[in-house]
């Protein structure tokens, strides 16, 4: 399946995090290039109807937003995971760029 980022933002804030998260990240994108909408637990959630979360593991806690539109995997948000509960202002971001793509 293709994978595109919504924004170079995105993609420039992955490369910023600490190698072993960047390289986790790239990983999982990698498995949703594979799987596309058959990447289940642990690696995928679904978060609300057409947004998912990739989830990564480790030192850093990686979760990256994505949803899919005209056949392909749009990666939306992605951020430093540092409590239990998902931030809304995270998953607000997300859904707002779902609605810029419509």
């Amino acid at each position: 399946m293709d994978v595109v980022f919504f924004n170079t933002k995105i993609h420039s804030y992955i490369l910023s995090l600490e190698k072993p998260s960047a390289a986790k990240a790239f990983r999982t994108i990698g498995l949703l290039r594979s799987f596309g909408n058959k990447l289940g637990m642990p690696y995928s959630k679904q978060v609300r109807p057409n947004l998912y979360e990739l989830r990564t593991r480790g030192q850093q806690e990686i979760r990256i937003f994505y949803c899919f539109y005209n056949g392909r995997a749009i990666i939306l948000h992605a951020f430093v995971k540092k409590s239990q509960k998902t931030p809304g202002k995270e998953i607000e971001t997300a859904l707002g760029r779902i609605n810029l793509l419509t």
